[in-house]
């Protein structure tokens, strides 16, 4: 579904990103690795038109979109949940929610989805009226994966997701996006609890300093000598 080809990214004279190459096939759980700085969140960034490619290829549903503004990329079907949840603030619930599909005019359909993502998060629907920045930081996540779910993308992507979360929280938000995965939405997820995503995913990508050293399985990345070491704490290495 989606596909990325050498790419390049700079930001000034810094190269971010040095020439990856990854997939994310349909219906898959793809996750991103590393250390911050890595080149993690430029990667997803690039991919929603965020930042722009100083070189390289992003090919999503055959289709090439390596240039293509932010607002046609999300018409194409890629949603991304931001690091930090970045909510509306002075918005209430519904009024983020809404925000999600501006760009499309199925009213039917979008109240309908409303209704799925109340059910899917009751606690907002308690909350649809309140302002976005009074909600708890485990609110807040669930409201800014709710946004990301309201343009009905075919890819949505998490860029750490459980990042200042409580462990009750952070447990419930991966279940959440597992169950993305399992309704048949691709997912694709850079996650600073590395084991945890190497756990749930389908295939990931190990980033360092704006490389690819190493791909695979989870269990075969949990289980790399370098990624235990480097990643998984010292108390992996005995696991």
């Amino acid at each position: 579904m989606l596909e990325i080809r050498n790419l390049v990214c700079r930001y000034g004279k810094v190269t971010a990103i040095k020439g990856i190459s990854l997939k994310v096939p349909e219906k898959q759980l793809v996750v991103l690795v590393g250390a911050n700085g890595a080149g993690k969140s430029t990667t997803l960034r690039a991919v929603s038109g965020l930042v722009p490619a100083a070189s390289g290829q992003i090919i999503f549903d055959g289709t090439d979109i390596t240039g293509l503004s932010p607002s046609r990329i999300l018409a194409l079907g890629i949603a991304h949940c931001p690091e930090g949840r970045r909510v509306f603030p002075y918005m209430t619930v519904i009024e983020n929610l809404e925000m999600g599909c501006y760009l499309r005019s199925d009213t039917k359909e979008i109240a309908a989805d409303m209704d799925r993502i109340f059910g899917l998060f009751p606690r907002l629907a308690e909350r649809r009226r309140q302002v976005a920045g009074t909600l708890s930081g485990g609110e807040q996540q669930m409201l800014a994966i709710g946004r990301s779910l309201m343009s009905r993308p075919k890819l949505v992507m998490f860029d750490e997701p459980s990042l200042g979360l409580a462990p009750n929280i952070v447990e419930q938000t991966f279940d959440i996006i597992r169950g993305i995965r399992a309704s048949g939405t691709t997912v694709l997820m850079v996650e600073q609890n590395a084991y945890a995503a190497l756990d749930m995913c389908d295939y990931a990508y190990l980033l360092e300093a704006g490389t690819m050293p190493l791909e695979g399985t989870g269990e075969k990345l949990i289980n790399d000598p370098h990624v235990r070491e480097a990643y998984l704490g010292a108390g992996m290495a005995h696991a």
